[in-house]
């Protein structure tokens, strides 16, 4: 931590010395002090699903730190989490107070969390192929959706994988 003070110390003193371009340095270091405020996301999964475990290294390279938990009745995670049966995936993650099902891409929580509309959650329903944990030839746009307790969902982001 001190080390970490120390760096951005530096960093913070050292601006006004430098030109206008940013050293590839100065940007990791800036990153890494932005993902310092990102909230530990809290996921539920089974233990032999590979694809949620890919999702939670996706998380993890965005700078999330995640507390990855597997479960035998994943149903039960997401009834208690109020996720509408029509969204569901196969994990199921919570947030600073969101719900977030599925192959969610990190950008889209990270929005979810910068702007903390008045919602439930948000949610990738099925697996879709190009999702996070869902990488392959066959990636296809997908939308990410959000919905209330109330039970109203709302597309939150048209996503078009590379």
């Amino acid at each position: 931590m001190r080390r970490l003070f120390a760096l951005s110390l530096l960093s913070v003193l050292t601006l006004g010395c430098q030109g206008a371009e940013a050293s590839p340095e100065r940007a990791a270091l800036s990153a890494a002090s932005a993902n310092q405020d990102l909230p530990t996301v809290l996921v539920y999964k089974t233990a032999s699903c590979l694809c949620c475990n890919g999702w939670v290294e996706h998380l993890k390279a965005a700078g999330f730190t995640v507390d990855a938990r597997d479960v035998r009745d994943i149903m039960s995670v997401k009834r208690d989490g109020g996720v509408p049966v029509a969204m569901s995936s196969c994990h199921t993650a919570f947030v600073d107070g969101y719900v977030v099902e599925g192959h969610v891409p990190a950008d889209q929580v990270k929005r979810l969390l910068a702007e903390r509309p008045d919602i439930a959650g948000i949610a990738v329903p099925g697996m879709p192929m190009g999702s996070p944990g869902m990488e392959g030839r066959n990636a296809a746009p997908y939308q990410v959706l959000s919905f209330t307790r109330d039970g109203e969902t709302a597309v939150f982001a048209d996503v078009h994988p590379r």
